[in-house]
Parts: C-alpha cells; structure tokens; sequence
C-alpha cells in the first residue's frame, strides 16, 4: 500500500504495518489508522520515530519510547481503558511518548501523562491516560534527547 506523506513523500507499506485507533488520538480523534515510521530499519528505541496518519498526509507526530526518557516509567492504568487492546503482554506491548517540539528544541517535551499503546498482535491501539500523578503533559526532554543523540554518534 502507497502512503503519501508530508514529510517523508510517498511510503510504501504493508497492510500489516498499520495500527488502527479506535477512538482516534486525542486532539485528532476523527483520524483511526496509523503507521509508525522509523529513522532506518535498524532504528533503535532512543531515536525519535513518526507516527503517520494514513487518512491525513500532513499528520505526523514524533513519538519515542518512554525508557529512554525515563527508565523506571510504569505507568498505573485504568484496566478498562486496556480492554480495546486484547491480551497484552510483554511480546506484543510497544508504548510511545508523543513529543512536542516548537521552534526552540530546547524546550521539547514528551507527554507522559497520555502514552501511546500498541497491540503489536492485533495491531488495535490507544492513547491513555495514566492516574499517576507524578507524570506530566510537558516533560522537558531535550538533555535526554541529547544525550541519547551523542551515545548514537559515537557508536
């Protein structure tokens, strides 16, 4: 399947590559499917991937993995909200942090609060909201990002 993007032109991609939102991703809830696209093929967790809209070229939103922002996140969740997903477990489990990335990148955030979570076996996803309350919307991740950025660089 041929997706056209904004930023990355057109992708080619297998039907099994998308993820379907039920109910959307807050702020873009009329939006269900999407694809994840990575740096490279080999991407690892620490670099920043795209979470593209299949339906609307211009949507994409940089995700990444919330280990590498912070490697203790266990988010406390609502099992209802889980529900929709099927039977996780650590084989089939893949979670995202959107990013917010203005103009200044040293003031990038990730948004801790809402993660992204995948089925990776039945390719249903969700953006849920955790009940800890020591995760925040805005999370400042640009020294992280840099770090991350510079241990890639020397490798």
């Amino acid at each position: 399947m041929l997706v056209r993007t904004k930023y990355f032109g057109e992708v080619n991609i297998t039907e099994d590559k998308i993820v379907h939102f039920q109910n959307g991703i807050m702020g873009f809830e009329q939006y269900k499917d999407y694809t994840i696209i990575y740096d490279n093929e080999s991407s690892s967790k620490q670099t920043i991937s795209w979470l593209q809209s299949i339906e609307k070229e211009e949507l994409a939103l940089p995700i990444i993995s919330p280990l590498t922002v912070d490697s203790s996140y266990n988010p406390t969740v609502n099992e209802e909200w889980m529900q929709t997903l099927g039977n996780l477990n650590d084989e089939n489990l893949a979670m995202f942090l959107v990013l917010t990335v203005p103009a200044d990148i040293t003031k990038m955030t990730a948004n801790m609060k809402a993660p992204i979570i995948i089925n990776s076996d039945t390719r249903q996803a969700s953006q849920i909201i955790v009940e800890n309350k020591e995760y925040t919307v805005k999370r400042n991740i640009y020294e992280i990002f840099n770090a991350c950025k510079k241990e890639k660089e020397e490798k």
